[in-house]
């Protein structure tokens, strides 16, 4: 309802990954320079780790997004705590075999030979799996037998595993991986983004979605949201989301750091050991004195009963309007920070 509100055409900072909104930030880039030597390489592992909403389902995406389908085939498979053979019937599945009644040795011979069908149409077999620090050390070592599979010197399966920081933790110190290590050709740890890559961050979702200037960002408002989120990219959209909301909601044209700060202190109340660490890391403190505990409760009520009126009124608007349209594309009017888009 928002989006509709500032002419937008869709959602900017939703939590769901989206190809659209790709943004290279300098980490993003050194990732898929990695990426890009790894698969170069055509054999072994490539390890991609990073925070949880670091951008590691974004980058995978843009990277499958931007392949050449005709040279690699490429297998996604997200990882939930998967046994051996579970894996390997996984794998079968997308090889076009029925793994079903299968032993393991049946199963590992219909993999290669769909291995070698992929190879003979002239493509490698490229197998990404997702949340790979729920795997077990089990089904790391099947992946590693897997890896083995070759033709004419060749080898006919790549692998990209990415997960959690305690994956990469995991690879370097765990006890029976010394093998799989041993075949790791590149490795990136996602990093949060900088603070001055925030203000080009939200200029480029907001544009992708038609943004003309509305709402403003001051700029203070963007070392708040680094601040708050750490650089993480989810945690940055989820708060970014509730600002242009809040702002919607009260008639705020420009975002500053006091509406981040007003923002982080709603969604304390609703998830207070989420945000209550980022509240005290853009300088937000509760009164202490009775009088003015009163007085910040009082102007609350008052700014509750405001964005209450203006909810039921952006309701009714809602309903009663149209089918929202596509905004039309224009330029980027009023922020101060417009020059840093990428």
């Amino acid at each position: 309802m928002d989006d509709q509100h500032w002419g937008l055409t869709a959602r900017p900072f939703q939590l769901t990954p989206d190809a659209r909104f790709w943004f290279e930030t300098a980490t993003h880039r050194k990732a898929m320079a990695y990426l890009g030597y790894g698969l170069a390489q055509g054999e072994g592992f490539i390890v991609v780790t990073g925070e949880v909403g670091a951008g590691k389902t974004t980058l995978i995406g843009h990277l499958l997004g931007t392949i050449d389908e005709s040279r690699l085939n490429p297998i996604h498979i997200v990882s939930t705590a998967v046994a051996p053979e579970d894996l390997l019937r996984t794998v079968a599945l997308h090889l076009d075999a029925d793994p079903v009644g299968l032993t393991k040795a049946e199963l590992l011979a219909v993999i290669e030979r769909g291995l070698h069908a992929v190879a003979r149409s002239g493509r490698r077999t490229l197998l990404v799996v997702d949340e790979a620090q729920a795997l077990p050390i089990e089904t790391l070592e099947e992946l590693r037998m897997l890896s083995n599979f070759q033709a004419g010197g060749y080898a006919l399966l790549q692998i990209l595993l990415l997960g959690q920081p305690e994956f990469r933790d995991r690879l370097n110190e765990g006890a029976g991986l010394e093998q799989l290590r041993q075949r790791i050709i590149a490795s990136h740890h996602l990093e949060p983004m900088a603070p001055h890559e925030v203000a080009s961050y939200i200029a480029h979702r907001l544009t992708v979605v038609g943004w003309t200037g509305r709402p403003d960002f001051s700029e203070d408002s963007f070392d708040a949201l680094h601040a708050a989120s750490d650089g993480i990219p989810r945690r940055l959209n989820q708060i970014a989301s509730r600002v242009m909301l809040h702002a919607a909601l009260t008639g705020e044209e420009v975002i500053d750091a006091h509406i981040v700060e007003t923002v982080l202190a709603d969604l304390a109340e609703d998830l207070p050991g989420v945000v209550r660490s980022a509240i005290a890391r853009v300088g937000q403190a509760a009164p202490t004195d009775p009088t003015a505990r009163l007085a910040a409760l009082e102007a609350r009520v008052e700014e509750q009963e405001t964005v209450l009126r203006r909810v039921l009124t952006m309701l009714i608007d809602w309903v009663e309007s149209d089918p929202p349209r596509a905004a039309a594309p224009g330029g980027t009017r009023g922020w101060r920070a417009s020059n840093d888009a990428a």
